[in-house]
């Protein structure tokens, strides 16, 4: 086997991903074939050969640029076979209405159509555009402060990053690298790398929230991290009831993957404390502000499709019987689905209706569908530089 197909198989998206704590030895001291490493930044931006730090005589004259409102820069523009292998991005404002107003894109192979167009924040793991320290295995906030991701992303032609302040503020510090790899052909069966942006403040009562809407193509679903603004008119109930769902290949009303909760999609249980791990965590659990931020990255547990693929979470809480009635009285919005009862076991009140009010409804804990404002970046590979997805919702939309 030469040194290249050992190479490509190190990086090729379906395997690279399962690298994290199986780099083997040899693999570190093995030199792969028409392989050249380079990093854009403003010191050399898209790595040219040989043109790094050319301002200020050499003395640190570039090290970052201003964003004025409404500008766009480039971050990466070049032409060949190639890798992205680590991006890491800095700026002074991190507020949450900045995060969410920097839009970031990605184009693969000349294509006029972002692969990757998302805020900024959130696309680093900073739902609700909070950043706090953590890691995983895609990405991480080593202080809260700066973001940095680890996916590869492959392209057989060509790759171009932009960014865009999309806020009425000047941002008057960027600082970013991009790391990548240029190759002297493309590796074979790859698949490119993508990532959408997807927000629903006020749903119809019992609508699922979509993570990833329907996409068409062959590819992976890579993950998604998720933010929540819980409505405060739901008191002290619990938001995080939903059963993550994914439809495979032409699943229309039943999906083929079923989830029992959010806090067990994300691998925890009675409830979602802070805690991060390298495949899933909570990065924020914030009971004052009622704001959850959650994550999950199939990285062991892959998750294939062959012509289409949608992912959702529904929106359903669970308080008990006193607490969902007295919410039910004062007209807040909500319908009972099921009851984890004190006597008489589980009711599903979807095949077996009772009225709330009714004497014989069963005590217990009731689930019930409610409203809360959903916000996820979901990504994927997709065997083309394109997908069928709508661009990124305003500034306007997303900030508020």
């Amino acid at each position: 086997m030469t040194s290249f197909i050992r190479f490509t198989k190190f990086i090729m998206p379906l395997t690279a991903l399962l690298f994290a704590g199986k780099l083997s030895a040899q693999e570190l001291y093995t030199m792969p074939q028409g392989v050249n490493s380079r990093v854009s930044s403003f010191e050399n931006l898209n790595g040219v050969k040989g043109a790094g730090g050319q301002t200020n005589k050499t003395a640190k004259g570039n090290a970052f640029e201003s964003l004025l409102a409404g500008q766009t820069k480039s971050l990466l523009n070049v032409n060949s076979a190639g890798i992205i292998q680590r991006m890491w991005v800095t700026v002074n404002d991190r507020s949450p209405a900045m995060l969410r107003a920097l839009r970031l894109r990605m184009y693969w192979d000349g294509s006029d159509k972002p692969a990757v167009d998302v805020p900024l924040g959130d696309f680093f793991c900073a739902g609700l555009g909070r950043p706090v320290a953590f890691q995983s295995a895609l990405f991480s906030d080593p202080e809260g402060r700066s973001f940095n991701s680890y996916v590869p992303m492959p392209f057989k032609t060509g790759a171009r990053v932009t960014l865009t302040n999309e806020s009425t503020t000047d941002l008057t510090l960027l600082f970013f690298d991009i790391d990548y790899v240029i190759m002297d052909k493309p590796q074979p069966g790859m698949l490119y790398f993508h990532a959408c942006w997807n927000r629903s403040i006020k749903a119809a009562l019992g609508k699922d929230f979509e993570l990833l809407p329907r996409i068409t193509g062959k590819g992976r679903f890579l993950g998604v991290n998720v933010g929540v603004n819980v409505d405060t008119a739901y008191g002290h109930t619990w938001w995080g009831e939903g059963e993550v769902k994914m439809y495979i290949d032409g699943d229309t009303t039943y999906p083929t993957i079923n989830g029992t909760g959010a806090e067990d999609y994300i691998g925890t249980g009675w409830g979602e404390g802070a805690f991060t791990n390298q495949y899933q965590g909570c990065s924020i659990a914030d009971t004052t502000k009622n704001q959850y931020v959650f994550y999950r990255f199939h990285i062991p547990d892959a998750i294939y499709f062959n012509h289409d693929f949608k992912a959702t979470i529904q929106e359903i809480g669970g308080g008990s019987d006193t607490e969902v009635k007295s919410l039910a009285a004062k007209g807040v919005p909500l319908t009972p689905v099921s009851v984890a009862g004190y006597v008489n076991g589980f009711t599903r009140l979807r095949d077996n209706p009772v009225a709330l009010t009714d004497s014989k409804f069963p005590k217990g804990w009731i689930n019930f569908y409610r409203i809360d404002d959903y916000s996820a970046t979901a990504y994927f590979y997709l065997d083309k530089p394109v997908s069928n997805l709508k661009e990124l919702a305003p500034a306007a939309d997303r900030v508020k």
